[in-house]
């Protein structure tokens, strides 16, 4: 099955439904990340997601190396993001982001991100210096497009109202969990911005009305979807799952929806993550997913994913919503 692609305001290029997650990527296995790059190119995933937190800047010079020796620069799209807190102080400030932009352009190699996304939020602070220092950038040609990952939909509409009345660029992109797995506790601390679930049902329905492009973080709860772990075997599987997945997916609505999804899965001849994939892509946001595959099956099982079809009473009996399909 082919690729799908979509569009982010600011791009010109097309931007593929499935994005890699790059986070795992060190330039201690440079041959070995340069192959992955390689094989997703070639199944037309030309999305990259990075952030200049990752690896301490490693990630970000595995594909800025990656771009170099391939001379594609202008066929890839890099979404990388900046201005994460530190255990010291919150960072979303003008300073940071244009000091962690430029880090990460010297990284990449490159003297343009596609698409920018500011890592974390800092509500106490206002909107309207953030938005203007991502406009200096956009207007210097640094950034195409920006946004936030993290971000409630409030203050991307809070950003977004200050950008128009003070005629400058919005945010047209956003970062934040999306899962059929709901994100019950915050994964890695305070701050974190998850848009699946029962409680959110306002901010899709927001982001349903915006169609604004949502670049899903733990599009499959971090592995609790991989298909390694079932309600059955998860004394045995647990030691598979870092502490984020252990803390915020493994919990018993969650539980409750993987049954589901087997079930679902032997029916359709499919595997448990491409059901839980398929239900993201099936829904009427506009939904980019981010997946942290490895190897060219798990991406080609992931495109399959992309092109499947559920309805929508599928969708609501996996989520709990209904009992009857």
């Amino acid at each position: 099955m082919a690729m799908k692609y979509g569009k982010v305001k600011g791009l010109e290029k097309d931007v593929s439904r499935i994005v890699l997650g790059t986070d795992y990527m060190t330039t201690q296995k440079l041959e070995q990340n340069f192959s992955m790059l390689d094989t997703a190119f070639e199944l037309g995933c030309n999305t990259l997601d990075t952030a200049h937190v990752y690896g301490g800047g490693d990630g970000e010079r595995v594909i800025g190396r990656w771009m170099e020796s391939r001379g594609n620069r202008d066929k890839v799209v890099v979404l990388t993001k900046g201005a994460h807190h530190n255990a010291d102080r919150k960072r979303v400030t003008p300073y940071d982001i244009t000091s962690d932009l430029f880090d990460s352009l010297a990284r990449l190699r490159t003297d343009y991100v596609d698409i920018y996304v500011l890592h974390r939020d800092d509500p106490s602070l206002p909107v309207g210096p953030i938005v203007e220092v991502l406009n200096e950038h956009h207007a210097a040609g640094r950034i195409k497009s920006f946004g936030g990952s993290n971000w409630h939909h409030t203050r991307i509409q809070e950003a977004n109202e200050y950008a128009e009345k003070h005629g400058l660029v919005p945010f047209t992109a956003s970062s934040p969990n999306y899962s059929l797995a709901e994100q019950v506790a915050d994964p890695w601390g305070p701050g974190c911005v998850t848009i699946g679930g029962p409680k959110e049902a306002e901010s899709r329905k927001w982001y349903m009305e915006t169609q604004t492009p949502i670049f899903s973080y733990s599009s499959l709860g971090r592995g609790f979807f991989s298909g390694r772990i079932s309600r059955r075997n998860f004394d045995e599987t647990k030691k598979q799952l870092d502490r984020p997945s252990l803390t915020a997916y493994c919990h018993e609505q969650n539980f409750a929806r993987l049954d589901r999804v087997e079930i679902l899965a032997e029916e359709k001849g499919l595997s448990v993550a491409q059901i839980a994939m398929a239900f993201l892509m099936n829904q009427p946001l506009y939904v980019f997913p981010i997946v942290g595959a490895v190897n060219r099956r798990e991406l080609e099982e992931n495109i399959v994913a992309a092109n499947t079809k559920l309805t929508q009473e599928e969708m609501d009996w996996l989520d709990l919503i209904r009992d009857e399909r």
